[in-house]
């Protein structure tokens, strides 16, 4: 997106996701047929809800899927303003910022994409992106880490990503009380699991900045050369 026109952006949908978490598909208010807004996946929509600052969102969809996604925790500022926000209900699209990742670099190679929490948005539309073109990579892996199982997102789609030939490793930091059997603390502890089975893996992490720095540490102890990390921002 090169013009800086603000966009009007009709919702068109919303789902509840984690808890505290709603995802919403978007369509310019002008479209006819698909969202024609040009990003790459990874990158960030910097909108407009109401009277509140401009905020960031990252893509959840894949730039070729029909309408746009976002998913939104309930935080404060903009994302409190939208996260209660209806279908038919307008914000704006200011811009598209971020680096995003570089996919076709990667052809050929193991993808493992590393996401906490909202950082699954990013994820979801890198890993929508590759699935529609998955002759072109090699394994792909995907590592999803967040406090409970409550706070997953997009628990309807993981069944779907496991039988198109992901493997889907999730964890969990905090099990208190909740009824799981899966693995606990950090996702960054599921990288020694699935590492030594792959062939030349590239890394495309999501999630807070201090993950992503903990994530790209643990990587690089673990012999990534740097051009092997890609992260979002």
């Amino acid at each position: 997106m090169t013009e800086h026109q603000p966009r009007p952006l009709i919702i068109t949908r919303v789902r509840q996701q984690g808890r505290d978490t709603r995802s919403f598909d978007l369509m310019p208010e002008s479209a006819t047929g698909d969202h024609v807004v040009t990003f790459i996946p990874g990158q960030i929509a910097m909108l407009r809800v109401n009277e509140e600052e401009p905020a960031y969102f990252a893509f959840a969809s894949a730039p070729e899927d029909r309408e746009l996604e976002i998913l939104v925790k309930r935080t404060l500022g903009a994302s409190v303003a939208l996260f209660d926000m209806k279908e038919g209900e307008r914000v704006e699209l200011i811009d598209v910022i971020g680096q995003g990742f570089p996919l076709k670099d990667q052809r050929g190679h193991d993808l493992v994409f590393v996401a906490m929490g909202t950082g699954v948005a990013p994820l979801r539309s890198a890993l929508r992106h590759v699935l529609n073109r998955k002759q072109d990579f090699g394994q792909l892996v995907v590592l999803y880490g967040a406090r409970t199982p409550d706070d997953f997102c997009y628990r309807d789609e993981t069944q779907s990503w496991e039988d198109a030939g992901v493997e889907l490793r999730q964890v969990i930091s905090r099990p208190g009380d909740h009824d799981w059997s899966g693995p606990t603390g950090y996702v960054q502890s599921l990288l020694d699991h699935v590492l030594p089975d792959l062939k030349s893996p590239v890394a495309l992490i999501c999630g807070s900045r201090e993950m992503i720095e903990q994530t790209r540490d643990r990587l690089q102890q673990m012999g990534f050369a740097p051009y092997a990390i890609l992260t979002h921002y």
